[in-house]
């Protein structure tokens, strides 16, 4: 299998079903970031560069993150400001019928800290 993490060791690639590219700085973004401003862009890719020291966990994180804005492409979210806690609780849910409880849990927290990060940010109103 190919290891999609192969862009740099700070901001991981994604999988291509969900990318949009950032033309300032070439980095692969899930669609709904590649679709926002600079400032959200930068402030995304900050996230992963800037607080999560371990690359494991980076990866994990940027796939888990990923995966969900995929997850709400599909249901016509297509803009990261349409993005609600109903909304990831949804996801959450369907998550637990198909995964672990551990996987589950990690998916939360990534998607937890990567909007408080945007919310620290003044990206997004509310975690």
């Amino acid at each position: 299998m190919q290891n999609d993490f192969v862009q740099n060791d700070l901001v991981p690639l994604a999988p291509a079903s969900y990318v949009a590219q950032n033309s300032a700085t070439g980095f692969l973004l899930p669609a709904a970031i590649g679709r926002a401003d600079e400032k959200t862009q930068r402030r995304f890719l900050e996230f992963f560069a800037a607080t999560i020291r371990n690359r494991n966990t980076r990866e994990a994180y940027y796939r888990a993150v990923c995966k969900f804005f995929s997850w709400c492409e599909k249901r016509g979210i297509r803009e990261i400001t349409q993005v609600e806690p109903l909304l990831v609780a949804a996801f959450i849910e369907e998550e637990a019928e198909a995964h672990q409880a551990q996987t589950v849990k990690q998916e939360l927290a990534a998607i937890r800290k990567l909007f408080d990060y945007l919310v620290t940010g003044q990206i997004v109103p509310f975690n």
